[in-house]
């Protein structure tokens, strides 16, 4: 097997991929890497887990390294057909755009639109994206593909099962024509083949697994099971040691089983298409971290899910195809780790469970057991579980501090910040920073009514006095000189009634002619 440095790929980037252990390449690597640097387009069909992200993601890498894109117009793009699935994709990505100084950035659903905008717009070189917010985006014109120079379609036949043919073809019908066209695929069939002919110009094809086969270094375990004692064989697998993946058909089993689980015992905890995409990121990462043992989950997840020490896979419900079986199967047995899926079946099942397996090219071991066989344990790892309810340890609130560090004194009752009643920051009371009763960040006492604001004189009655060294007779505001009722900001004494604003006379708009008693600011003004 040829090393990374004989690949074509730079001393940077094969010493980063050293340094996170990263030292031969896998067969797929191996074969696709040196076609697409040098431009050409390609064809790569193999299992999932078998290294395909990397595959494209190097040489989609070093074509963007050349110059920097515009913004909101990407120059690579990388479409996914899940957002677990993007997300992934884009964290293995960054840690080799670093080296080259590539920005890498993602549009999925469930997302904010803000921040993906915002994104664009500061200018993003490789674009990892599901198709319908992507084209949500392009609608907004918040997104052009006409300078995209590499197309990459990641599990397209997934795109494809999940009705995602006619948004893929308009999205490719935007990208530059003499663009290069990388697609990975599991299987090469029906809606992938149409892509291919239609988007792909002589296209390098490498195979490295054949399209649905038995994985060698996969077990597959059909467990023959009565229906009555179903519920509590799920129980005894989930409490096993390690990182359990089970599947379901539907978001309710998804939730019920999971909460059946923790009751049980099990730190478990459910994924599935109704949860916000925040919600299902931290779920991945405490399975990921250990932190939850057992995932219950849905087809959404078969394609979105790369972790690493998934050693057991249980279909609790049976897919719908063959294909969805592959799916589900890979998330275990990943990178040449050993892995097993095992399937449920009750006894009218079986048959249709033989065909499934079949269609897989799985030959599958069968065994009949009941809760508690040593066969069941031998088999997957089961045990008793504590049956002590599990429940999920609150998440650390983080202290949230303002500005002004900590705050001290009441609010509501006896001042805000202040050291006497009613006041807000102030010294005595209704003071707002004041030393004494009623000032507002003044060095000495306030008056009657109060309302001083930053000075060192005493206010008199009605105060309001604001920044000056004269006093204030009613209502007084920044002005330097003597005010009368209503006056604001004006260098002249205002008229009474006037509600002058920063004018010369009385009752005016920022200088200007006197006004007449009620004008307001704009009509007694002249008109230009």
């Amino acid at each position: 097997m040829p090393a990374f440095d004989s690949l074509g790929l730079p001393k940077d980037v094969v010493d980063e991929l050293a340094k996170n252990g990263v030292t031969t390449p896998f067969p797929i690597q191996a074969a696709t890497i040196p076609d697409a640097i040098e431009g050409r387009d390609v064809l790569g069909c193999g299992r999932t887990g078998s290294g395909k992200t990397l595959a494209f993601g190097l040489p989609v890498l070093l074509r963007c390294a050349e110059r920097r894109a515009a913004a909101n117009r990407p120059r690579a793009l990388v479409l996914v057909p899940t957002r677990e699935l993007a997300h992934q994709v884009r964290d293995a990505f960054r840690i080799y755009a670093r080296v080259l100084g590539v920005k890498v950035g993602d549009v999925v659903g469930g997302s904010s639109y803000t921040r993906q905008i915002n994104e664009l717009r500061r200018g993003v070189d490789v674009l990892v994206a599901t198709p319908g917010r992507l084209s949500d985006l392009i609608d907004q014109g918040a997104c052009d593909l006409g300078d995209v120079e590499i197309s990459v379609l990641d599990e397209a036949d997934q795109m494809c099962d999940m009705g995602f043919m006619p948004q893929v073809s308009e999205l490719l019908d935007m990208v530059r024509p003499d663009g290069q066209t990388l697609l990975f695929s599991a299987t090469l069939d029906g809606d992938v083949d149409k892509l291919v002919r239609r988007y792909m110009n002589d296209p390098q094809t490498h195979s490295v697994d054949p399209p649905v086969s038995q994985v060698t270094l996969m077990e597959h375990h059909l467990l023959k099971v009565l229906p009555r004692d179903k519920n509590k064989i799920v129980t005894q697998i989930a409490a096993r040691d390690g990182r359990t993946l089970l599947f379901v058909r539907s978001k309710y089993r998804a939730d019920t089983i999971s909460e059946q689980l923790a009751e049980a015992g099990v730190p478990s905890a459910s994924l599935h298409g109704g949860k916000t995409q925040s919600v299902r990121t931290r779920t991945l990462a405490k399975f990921r971290e250990g932190k939850i043992q057992a995932l219950v989950a849905t087809d959404v997840a078969a394609r979105g899910i790369h972790i690493d020490g998934i050693d057991l896979v249980v279909n609790i419900d049976l897919p719908t195809g063959h294909k969805d079986y592959l799916h589900r199967g890979g998330r275990t047995a990943r990178a040449g780790a050993a892995g097993a899926v095992v399937s449920l079946v009750a006894p009218n099942q079986r048959r249709m469970a033989r065909r499934l397996l079949s269609d897989a090219g799985v030959d599958a071991k069968q065994h009949l057991v009941n809760p508690g066989d040593e066969l069941l344990s031998e088999v997957t790892g089961a045990k008793e579980p504590s049956w002590e309810p599990w429940i999920e340890p609150p998440e650390p609130v983080r202290e949230r501090r303002g500005r002004g560090g900590p705050r001290r004194g009441g609010y509501g009752g006896g001042g805000y910040r202040g050291g006497g009643g009613g006041g807000y920051r102030g010294g005595g009371g209704g003071g707002y920073r004041g030393g004494n009763g009623g000032g507002y960040r003044g060095g000495d006492s306030r008056g009657e009514g109060g309302g001083g604001y930053r000075d060192d004189r005493p206010r008199t009655e009605g105060g309001g006095g604001y920044r000056d060294d004269r006093p204030r007779t009613e209502g007084g505001y920044r002005g330097g000189e003597r005010r009368t009722e209503g006056g604001y900001r004006g260098g002249d004494r205002r008229g009474g009634g006037g509600g002058g604003y920063r004018g010369g006379n009385g009752g005016g708009y920022r200088g200007g002619p006197r006004r007449n008693d009620r004008n307001d600011r704009y009509d007694s003004a002249p008109q230009r």
